[in-house]
């Protein structure tokens, strides 16, 4: 099931393309139950906070070291102020990442089917490689902003080559913190560079000062999708969603792809150690090749 004409038009004109009915509902269940087992096994050692926040943006080794791994990220607003946790473990989890589509068999085989390959190959790519993964869960009532932001500035290649497929698992709606984007905005400069430091920690590059969109501005549209949405995200495409306040959660899940044949650089934030390279789509024998 790749896209038609008319689809890949609207995706190089708008940088965003809403896909409605494209994953099974079973398969988006599946993976809501899978990420519950994965919590339910999870027992934090130590607390890591994930936000979009650039003053605040986390940089320890838990979350720099989390690209080849299955790590999970708290919640800004799950802690009372003696560091408790305001409610079960469960409901404060921010997300898990990022390689999810590396490690466990059931978001690999979600993450690489026939159809999401020949999406790949519709929008553009050659050499697809699935770089990195994430289960979103926008908790009720906690679930935090994701301020406006390019997906390229934390996933860089030379040139350019970053998309997202992000999946709504469940309903999402303006009450529980649906998707927003700037449908042709793509087509302006990469704003900023995330990348490690030299001296240890995380920096932001910028590459060009245009502001970017603001909520309110009248540039961001929402994307109000049902479960079972595929949501393509051009890399540079500006999008945010605001907080969940609501009483229902908003599950998604996302995965990043590259270029195979883009330069990946070093100080990236996302590394990979050398047992785990990127890998595409293509299957022999049951088992997954570069």
């Amino acid at each position: 099931m790749g896209l038609n004409a008319q689809q890949r038009n609207d995706f190089e004109r708008d940088g965003v393309l809403v896909v409605e009915g494209f994953a099974d509902p079973a398969a988006c269940r599946a993976l809501i139950h899978r990420s519950h087992e994965l919590l339910e096994a999870f027992e934090p050692e130590s607390i890591s906070v994930f936000t979009t926040h650039e003053q605040t943006r986390t940089s320890d080794d838990y979350f720099l070291d989390s690209g080849d791994k299955v790590r999970f990220f708290f919640e800004e607003d799950a802690f009372a102020a003696d560091g408790s946790l305001k409610q079960a473990k469960e409901l404060s989890i921010n997300k898990i990442g990022h390689a999810l589509h590396d490690l466990d068999p059931l978001f690999d085989d979600f993450s690489r089917t026939p159809e999401l390959a020949e999406v790949a190959s519709d929008v553009g790519f050659d050499d697809p490689r699935l770089l990195q993964s994430m289960y979103i869960f926008k908790q009720p009532s906690i679930g935090g902003e994701v301020t406006c932001h390019q997906d390229s500035t934390f996933l860089y290649t030379d040139p350019l080559t970053c998309v997202g497929f992000w999946f709504a698992l469940e309903d999402a709606t303006l009450e529980n913190g649906c998707l927003w984007a700037e449908p042709g905005g793509h087509r302006a400069p990469l704003r900023k560079r995330f990348r490690r430091a030299p001296e240890g920690g995380t920096t932001f590059d910028t590459l060009d000062d245009t502001p970017l969109p603001e909520p309110g501005d009248g540039r961001l549209v929402p994307f109000e999708t049902p479960a079972g949405t595929l949501v393509l995200l051009h890399g540079q495409l500006p999008h945010y969603s605001g907080p969940n306040r609501s009483p229902k959660s908003r599950h998604a899940y996302s995965v990043h792809l590259i270029e195979g044949s883009a330069s990946y650089p070093a100080d990236n934030w996302l590394q990979r150690g050398d047992d785990m390279p990127l890998r595409g789509f293509r299957q022999v024998a049951g088992t997954l090749e570069p």
